[in-house]
């Protein structure tokens, strides 16, 4: 598992295979059973993750009980409630492992500790932040700017693996649609995939 780690920090590092294998031989892995719930709506955020194996699912549920799937990540994504710069931080969304999951576990109180005493870390961590942050902001304006069949069908292109990790319910939530909805939209585009 640790080597899936270090092949990805590569992508975003000039740091030495030896410096690689130094911070993969310190971080915490951990596995995660289906269900489990890594962070509860209205905590504070006190770790963050990397995804060996597995997916999470980030939702939040209103006040009437519904939920909403904000996002799911999967295998080589990080996840982490970005809130430290409000007054109130505690988190407006849960974490949930979709599947079983392994998960690089860092510490959020020791991050500034980790950056001092492992030079290159700290910009490695931007990048992969920065990767994420333009990713995630284009997929939101692409998000609001097309219909649900078109959301389905860039699920399709781009994410078609959560198709048959994810149940349909919490997919249908992620593309702003009820499962019904979801359904007629799949049976008109000959999809069997669920």
């Amino acid at each position: 598992m640790k080597k899936i780690l270090i092949n990805y920090m590569k992508k975003y590092s000039d740091l030495s295979k030896a410096e690689l294998d130094k911070i993969a031989s310190d971080v915490t892995i951990v596995p995660y059973k289906k269900g489990t719930v890594l962070l509860q709506q209205g905590e504070v955020p006190t770790h963050c993750y990397f995804i060996l194996k597995g997916c999470i699912r980030k939702f939040s549920v209103s006040e009437t009980g519904k939920e909403t799937t904000v996002n799911f990540y999967t295998e080589e994504q990080s996840v982490t409630i970005f809130n430290q710069h409000a007054a109130d931080q505690s988190s407006k969304y849960s974490l949930g492992c979709v599947e079983d999951c392994v998960l690089v576990v860092g510490d959020l109180s020791i991050e500034q500790a980790a950056y001092d005493t492992t030079p290159g870390l700290e910009t490695m961590i931007l990048k992969m932040v920065e990767g994420d942050m333009g990713a995630m902001h284009d997929d939101f304006a692409a998000f609001i700017s097309s219909t649900p069949e078109e959301r389905y069908q860039t699920l399709l292109e781009k994410r078609p693996e959560l198709l048959k990790r994810v149940p349909q319910h919490q997919l249908a939530s992620y593309l702003g649609m009820t499962p019904e909805s979801l359904s007629r939209i799949k049976k008109r585009l000959g999809s069997t995939q669920i």
